[in-house]
């Protein structure tokens, strides 16, 4: 437990100060509210109306987020990969390039596909 201690000691350090942040900005910060501040914000556009209930978001929203998922993946699965490249010799390195190898399929079909177009 010795060994967690420096750790236990910052994250609570760390909760501390967010805590003692959000506390002191509501106690002390302005609270002049108008009709401008309590909309939602659109980069300075007026917002459009939207339908109860919401809108529909088009498909090409929940594609270009699923590949971001897909390359995330990819980066959490290349940093132990890196950490242990020594110690995996060339079984690491055949299961890398087929990974990054399948990975690719995956990003050329989306890019033929038109799924990388900002329209």
């Amino acid at each position: 437990m010795e060994l967690y201690t420096p750790v236990l000691a910052l994250a609570l350090l760390a909760a501390g100060f967010a805590i003692f942040s959000v506390v002191m900005s509501a106690l002390v910060g302005p609270k002049r509210y108008n009709r401008a501040k309590l909309d939602s914000y659109e980069c300075g556009i007026e917002p459009t109306p939207q339908p109860v209930g919401g809108g529909r978001f088009p498909v090409k929203y929940y594609i270009t987020a699923m590949l971001f998922i897909v390359f995330d993946i990819e980066i959490i699965f290349l940093y132990p990969w890196a950490v242990q490249f020594d110690e995996l010799r060339m079984y690491g390195l055949v299961e890398m390039v087929l990974f990054i190898a399948t990975v690719f399929v995956a990003y050329a079909y989306v890019w033929r596909r038109g799924g990388l177009d900002w329209d």
